[in-house]
């Protein structure tokens, strides 16, 4: 992730405003604190998929359709 100050943003804002179209995020600092971030605004779609195809490359797909040797009590009771 990209970090820039807030008066270089004031001075590049058309700039970022591209890098965070084509999906980029920024990091806004002030006085080197982070105060905001500017994402793309289907960020959390995108986000998601990134990290379902994450998930997928790691993960172990065994055997759900044969039945277990431990017995459930479904008596919530």
């Amino acid at each position: 992730m990209e970090t820039i100050a807030v008066s270089n943003l004031r001075a590049k804002i058309m700039t970022i405003l591209k890098k965070v179209e084509n999906g980029s995020i920024i990091k806004i600092t002030s006085r080197g604190k982070i105060v905001a971030k500017l994402v793309p605004p289907d960020f959390t779609k995108k986000r998601a998929e990134q990290k379902l195809i994450e998930i997928g490359e790691s993960a172990k797909f065994i055997d759900i359709t044969s039945p277990i040797e431990e017995v459930w009590n479904s008596d919530n009771s």
